[in-house]
């Protein structure tokens, strides 16, 4: 039985996380689960799960939360704060961190000082800090898992290969909903049409992300420190259908892929379970459904938001921290009808070229990035 702490357990992957959960009550259970303000969902969680602990973020809902589980042996506590502290529970075996954004990252720290393995569902955390995560996970001695689709077919293709060198990966992408979009178009793009993204089932945050395809970019720099890799040795490759999920190749040619039906449970569930696999009934692929699995260049000139990602993995430092916030605030912008789509990478570009370089790896340099791009993106904003 491992029991596993999910922080964010009312998004969408910590959602996805518990109905593995729930399929397979011999293997796991919830232990602690965390919200930031949904507490009307937490506590339906807590209710089906009775997990030992659950804290809302939003202090002002402690008193709803505390009320309703009076009646049940859960602990409830509230806060940011509490979150961080939570992780260091000595029944954890396993911490799902599945927050949105920035504040994955000091409950990931924390937990890996606890000497806790991490299935790592925010990839916000690599992101700002991937040179501080790697020290971290090698001087105490854990191991992450990665729970994003790419990430984990690259891990999924590695298995039995962590001896061999890799040449290249290639990270898979839909194109989201505008691949075939001019740049006119991409001008008038409302809300609503960024939020359907045409093959997986995603919170807005990421589902912008992936519209904008920052989110790929994100993911080549997360890439480039679970697999210790160069940038040149990180591809991202157009594929519509999203059945090869990403695909690694080796110093003699070779190439691996991991293949399935876009569908987050069965990632979350090999980070519960590596290196063993478990039945499960989930919809299986096949091949008929799908003739044809086609391929092509991402256009940058479109989507700047890759290659103003990559120059930001090439910086270091504490670029891809302002690159993660700067965006933090336009997504936030965009979905309240501040700006426009096309205003997103714009504004982003000139945060990043406003910041700072500071080539030092400590949490202090972080939240000081964080919170200067996040004022100078707010400005460029007005």
């Amino acid at each position: 039985m491992k029991k596993i702490a999910i922080l964010g357990s009312t998004g969408s992957i910590g959602t996805q996380a518990l109905e593995v959960i729930e399929s397979n009550p011999e293997h796991f259970k919830a232990e602690i689960l965390t919200a930031g303000n949904n507490a009307d969902l937490l506590i339906k969680q807590a209710i089906k799960f009775l997990p030992d602990t659950v804290v809302i973020a939003n202090e002002d809902l402690y008193k709803k939360v505390n009320n309703a589980l009076a009646p049940y042996p859960i602990k409830v506590f509230a806060g940011s704060k509490s979150i961080e502290q939570i992780v260091e529970s000595s029944s954890i075996d396993l911490v799902l961190t599945a927050l949105v954004g920035f504040s994955g990252l000091l409950p990931t720290v924390n937990a890996i000082k606890s000497k806790k393995d991490i299935a790592l569902a925010n990839k916000e955390t690599l992101v700002v800090a991937g040179e501080l995560i790697s020290e971290l996970i090698k001087e105490h001695q854990v191991n992450i898992f990665p729970v994003d689709s790419e990430h984990s077919a690259i891990f999924q293709s590695l298995a039995g290969e962590f001896h061999n060198e890799i040449e290249k990966i290639y990270l898979t992408a839909s194109g989201g909903p505008f691949r075939k979009y001019s740049q006119t178009e991409l001008k008038k793009v409302t809300k609503a049409q960024a939020l359907k993204h045409p093959n997986w089932d995603m919170g807005a945050k990421i589902t912008i992300d992936s519209a904008t395809m920052m989110n790929k970019g994100f993911e080549a720099i997360e890439a480039k420190w679970l697999f210790d890799l160069k940038p040149e040795q990180i591809d991202i490759i157009i594929h519509p259908q999203s059945i090869i999920h990403s695909l690694v190749q080796f110093t003699d040619g070779s190439v691996k892929a991991q293949m399935g039906l876009p569908d987050m449970k069965l990632p979350i569930q090999y980070a519960f379970t590596y290196p063993n696999r478990i039945k499960t009934n989930f919809r299986r692929f096949n091949f008929s459904d799908y003739p044809e699995l086609t391929f092509e260049k991402p256009d940058t000139e479109k989507f700047k938001t890759i290659e103003i990602a990559y120059e930001a993995m090439k910086k270091g430092g504490n670029i891809p921290c302002a690159l993660n916030a700067a965006n933090e605030i336009v997504v936030d912008a965009f979905l309240k009808d501040k700006i426009k789509f096309t205003e997103i990478s714009e504004i982003i570009e000139k945060t990043v070229n406003k910041i700072n370089f500071a080539n030092r790896s400590d949490i202090e340099t972080y939240l000081n990035t964080d919170k200067e791009a996040r004022t100078i993106a707010k400005e460029l904003i007005k």
